[in-house]
């Protein structure tokens, strides 16, 4: 019987820090498939052609590396069949998105773009809780602070430095209750597997600390209803014809307790699978799948 081959495509940090790569590795092994994490940028030439499946899990680095990363998708998605999909990736590595998932109904965290180049507008924008001010290609809260109402010029001073480096900028209302924590639901094959609550992570007004811990405090999560129901629309509103292998919706709460999507992960999410016993396996079914078909 030929055993299925499947690259899970990390990055050099991933190789050292994914803690989910051993139990991905082991669940996938006790459904016939052999896996083995490799690293998608690393020295000298990858076969990719000779799995079946390349799924990408911690390439933690991508945004640093966004084109040449969007090339290695491009190109491997050539090669093997890589979930995410290429096209999905590439929609999905630029914040921007969230003006899609909110054109289309879900609803998210309200979100102003400025482009490098472009004029700021009339006036900053604020709000009672004062913004958040982040890079539209990020990951781990690089390069994002909040600050507190009356802020607004520390805020636009941050947003120009990184307009003037030529990377767009995003900047969002502070929401309170976002001390309750971020509310983090995973899903594969489109369907609900498990939940975390992470504590917040720009707990200090006018910081940026891009060595702060990403996902600090995390606690398994019962959602609530509507907390799926906000994930699942989300997920609805992905351009593609079938639901991704894997995403990560992050969600908070407004001012009346409604989850809003901060983020939807479909990149390189910690998918906190050492909080839920049956989440490696609930992936590794979800890759078994993807192989069989």
């Amino acid at each position: 019987m030929t055993v299925g081959r499947v690259a899970l495509v990390t990055s050099e940090a991933g190789l050292e820090l994914d803690e989910d790569l051993p139990a991905v590795v082991a669940a996938l092994g006790e459904r016939g498939l052999a896996a083995e994490p490799v690293v998608w940028g690393g020295a000298g030439r990858t076969p990719w052609e000779s799995f079946d499946l390349a799924v990408v899990r911690s390439t933690w680095d991508y945004a640093e590396r966004l084109d040449e990363f969007l090339a290695w998708a491009d190109g491997t998605a050539r090669a093997t069949r890589l979930w995410n999909p290429a096209p999905l990736i590439r929609w999905n590595s630029d914040k921007h998105y969230l003006a899609e998932l909110a054109r289309r109904g879900v609803a998210v965290v309200p979100t102003r773009f400025l482009e490098p180049g472009s004029p700021d507008g009339p006036a900053w924008p604020d709000g009672p809780d004062g913004v958040v001010v982040k890079p539209v290609v990020s990951a781990g809260a690089v390069d994002t602070a909040r600050y507190e109402a009356g802020r607004s010029g520390e805020a636009a001073r941050h947003a120009r430095a990184l307009l003037e480096r030529g990377r767009g900028v995003m900047v969002q209302p502070y929401l309170p209750r976002v001390a309750e924590g971020e509310r983090a639901l995973v899903l594969f094959d489109g369907e609900f597997s498990h939940a975390v609550r992470k504590g917040p992570v720009l707990t200090e007004p006018g910081v940026i600390d891009n060595d702060r811990l990403p996902h600090p405090d995390v606690t398994a999560h019962r959602p609530t209803e509507a907390e799926i129901r906000t994930a699942l629309a989300a997920l609805a509103a992905v351009p593609a014809a079938r639901p991704p292998l894997f995403a990560r919706v992050d969600l908070v709460l407004d001012a009346g307790g409604a989850p809003v999507v901060l983020e939807l992960e479909l990149v390189e999410p910690n998918l906190f699978l050492d909080t839920d016993p049956l989440g490696p396996g609930r992936f590794a079914d979800a890759v078994a799948a993807l192989q069989r078909g």
